[in-house]
């Protein structure tokens, strides 16, 4: 990476702009330690909290002694459901409806339990001390009074006769019965096929760990009644609305988010928790703020996890191999409790992404979502966009060797092809651009995949298994919501973006400063970003879904035409013309055909200051929302090729190539950077993260000594092209990147470890294919042959 230009370089369009690897303006201040995350904060007089949380599954809640607690040095308050009263509940506004019409049921989530626990490490009461040691010391001498009840863990139990019931308003521990497509047309497609591959498939559930502990505080301000919480978070406007409207029954603007810096998230921090109304209500009982900060011990029980579905899915083929159907048939885990946006990911986000880059005609997919005495589960890096990705190509890959068929061949015989776009899928929406065919061979031809063979031999000569798999995949990003595209003029000479997505780790004011500076030629080091304060925004969607630089970007683009409108009419009265007459280019106004004009940010100053002409504008500033838009659909063909010790059963990636189709690149470097990280993810989800409950519903993998995360050793180096085919339904011809790593890297590596053990008699492993499950295959098997 090229040092940093200094800041003389930075009105370079050519070098600044759109489609340029400029450096992440922010890294400089966080590798310095110079960041401000939740925990660094320090506000006057804050108190500090511990939570304390049930140590069993499932059980009656009888009491909660709290007598010596109060006791002990420096505690000030414990707070428990009876504090909570006259408040709501952490709602679910998904409109879903079960196949007999009936509405999805949503048990209350209360923020403290009333009186029944439902998973290990759910909020029962918060200690308040004046320090954080006197608070933990308190929170362990609080007594729970539970009556133990049986524990389900897995969807398979929740659903048996007779099984523990979970909440009484969801009779079978059923929260939705969900079905998608056309089931009468699949199955006289698959009553036609002539072969059906089936497949038993586990998208195994995961412990989301960022690096980033969860964090509040909670404030509460008497004389204007009015509630703050700093919070890390993926959008403080949403997170605002939701908080207000749900949970503290208060009108808006009584309440108001603050999020800093965000140490990672991956959908995890996005939605209210149980811990912030009892932090905001200590805040107000005791007149001070209240922090809490999560301890990883903690986290693994009490941030929502990720994945978590086991499904039996079949693909329908003619004889020549094209596809006619596919069917799902599930159940996917819930938790204790519904995530505000559960379940989603293992239901519509399944069906819709599991299309992928194929003309597959019908699709029938049908997932029983149920309540069981484990951690609630949520989003998770992609959120049944990698699920569905790897559900259709196992089901490929398998379907080539039944039917003794080249996987390659396969994927093209079945391709939506360029002339077929705008392509109208079965999910019911519409591909505007994108050409998978030429991915795919790019992809091919980048990973040297006729040179594989000669690879394979070389690892077999040193006693190990070799195999190479495709991950041809499609993800349908999030619909961009209302977005705020704020641009104002200050005082010192910078300019601020107001927007409501929200960095978490991203890197969004570089590329955000590269698009203000494409359309307004202001220079990159002038451009500040603000996007954590409720307070400021009218509008925002929140980062989610890669839809980012979709949403902000437009946003940005629009507010820049309307700053450049405002300008024309302030330019004309500076440089005494009409406005008609008023160019704009670069950075400058001027007047047509002449060389007399002035700059934009010495426009914004004059008339900061005031103009003679009272018709002129009085500012610069615009405060615009972008209204939704349609999705898109970045896709892209990862190529990994395994080694598998069948001494150990150890398996590692050792090559891996990506050609990705993200539409326009505005800044290469950091779309690589976000590529790398999701596929690291995917290969921990493929190989290691094992995420284990005991029959009483214990945690038995509930710290990094017994959850294995990849570590840098674990990554290949990985090969970045882009295909780009830019999107239409932007003005910037974008798609999204965040979730595609994982998108790709699932089905890639899976079924390159299946192509390395297939010789061996094994057709199919599930997630996580760790060592011990690897070795038990072989030697059940017959052993590495």
């Amino acid at each position: 990476m090229n040092a940093r230009p200094d800041a003389r370089d930075f009105a370079t369009p050519q070098k600044f702009g759109i489609g340029q690897p400029v450096p992440r303006a922010e890294d400089p201040v966080l590798v310095r330690g110079e960041g401000r995350y939740t925990d660094d904060l320090a506000l006057a007089g804050q108190a500090y909290g511990v939570f304390v949380r049930s140590p069993i599954a499932h059980g009656i809640l009888r009491g909660i002694d709290a007598e010596a607690a109060l006791g002990l040095p420096g505690v000030l308050k414990v707070i428990t459901a009876a504090d909570l009263e006259g408040y709501g509940t952490i709602g679910n506004a998904l409109p879903f409806k079960n196949q007999d019409g009936t509405p999805m049921r949503k048990p209350a989530h209360p923020s403290l339990s009333i009186d029944r626990v439902r998973y290990v490490g759910e909020p029962v009461a918060l200690v308040v001390a004046e320090t954080l040691a006197e608070a933990r010391d308190a929170a362990e001498a609080v007594v729970l009074d539970i009556e133990d009840l049986p524990v389900v863990t897995t969807p398979d139990e929740a659903a048996a006769e007779g099984a523990p019931l979970l909440h009484d308003d969801a009779p079978g521990n059923l929260a939705l019965d969900f079905r998608t497509g056309d089931q009468a047309a699949t199955d006289a497609a698959f009553a036609k096929a002539a072969h059906v591959t089936s497949l038993d498939l586990l998208n195994n559930r995961l412990v989301i760990n960022p690096m980033e502990p969860r964090s509040a505080i909670g404030v509460y301000e008497a004389d204007s009644e009015r509630f703050t919480l700093h919070v890390g978070s993926q959008g403080v406007f949403g997170l605002r609305n939701n908080l207000a409207d749900g949970v503290l029954k208060q009108p808006r603007d009584k309440v108001r988010v603050l999020t800093g810096n965000v140490g990672g998230s991956f959908g995890m921090k996005a939605p209210v928790y149980p811990e912030y109304l009892p932090l905001l209500q200590a805040a107000k009982l005791l007149g001070r703020p209240v922090k809490w900060t999560d301890l990883r011990s903690e986290s693994f029980l009490s941030d929502h996890h990720g994945r978590d579905v086991a499904v039996t899915a079949e693909l329908a083929l003619s004889a020549e191999g094209d596809f006619l159907a596919f069917r799902v048939k599930g159940r996917a885990n819930m938790g204790g409790y519904l995530n505000p946006l559960a379940p989603l990911f293992q239901t519509v986000n399944i069906a819709r992404n599991m299309v992928g880059v194929y003309r597959t005609p019908v699709f029938d997919v049908a997932v029983a979502c149920l309540f069981t005495n484990t951690t609630p589960i949520g989003a998770y890096r992609g959120a049944g966009r990698p699920e569905g990705n790897y559900f259709i190509e196992r089901l490929i890959d398998t379907a080539a060797a039944e039917m003794n068929l080249d996987r390659v061949s396969l994927r093209r015989r079945n391709h939506i092809r360029p002339a077929d776009m705008p392509y109208s899928a079965p999910s019911g929406l519409t591909y505007d651009s994108g050409d998978f065919p030429a991915v795919l061979d790019r992809a091919l031809a980048a990973a040297d995949w006729d040179g594989f063979p000669a690879r394979r031999a070389e690892s077999e000569a040193r006693g190990k298994l070799r195999g190479i798999g495709i991950g041809d995949y499609l993800e349908i990003t999030a619909p961009p919501q209302n977005e705020m595209g704020g641009i104002r003029f200050e005082a010192d000479g910078t300019v601020t973006i107001i927007t409501g997505t929200l960095d978490y780790g991203q890197g969004h004011l570089t590329p955000f400063a590269q698009v203000l500076h494409d359309r307004l030629g202001i220079p990159i080091d002038r451009i500040r970003l603000l996007q954590g304060d409720s307070d400021q925004l009218i509008a925002g969607g929140g980062t989610g879904g890669s839809k980012s630089l979709m949403a902000s970007g437009t946003a940005l683009v629009e507010a820049g035409d309307l700053v450049i409108a405002k300008g024309r009419e302030a330019a004309a009265s500076v440089l005494e013309a009409g406005p008609a007459d008023i160019e704009f280019r670069e950075g400058r106004f001027t007047i047509a055909g002449t060389d007399r004009g002035i700059g934009l940010l010495e426009l914004a100053a004059k008339v900061r200051a005031g103009l003679p002409d009272p018709a002129a504008p009085k500012s610069l500033d615009v405060a615009h929302t972008h209204k939704e838009s349609p999705s898109a659909f970045p896709n892209g063909c990862h190529v990994a090729e395994v080694e598998v010790d069948p001494e150990t059963g150890v398996a590692t990636v050792v090559r891996y190539t990506t050609v990705n189709d993200f539409g326009t690149l505005v800044n290469p470097m950091l779309v690589e950077g976000q590529l790398h990280g999701g596929v690291v993810q995917g290969i921990g989800q493929a190989l290691m993260e094992r995420t284990a409950y005991d029959e009483q519903g214990q945690l038995v993998t509930g710290s990094f000594m017994d959850y294995c995360l990849p570590r840098a050793s674990d990554a290949p180096f990985m090969g970045f092209e882009s295909h780009a085919v830019p999107a239409t339904t932007n003005p910037l011809g974008v798609k999204g990147c965040g979730e595609a790593g994982c998108a790709g890297s699932l089905p890639s590596v899976m079924n390159a470890l299946v192509d390395a053990l297939r010789p061996h008699g094994i057709h199919h492993i599930n997630m996580p294919a760790t060592p011990q499950a690897i070795w038990s295959a072989l030697q059940e098997a017959g052993g590495a042959a």
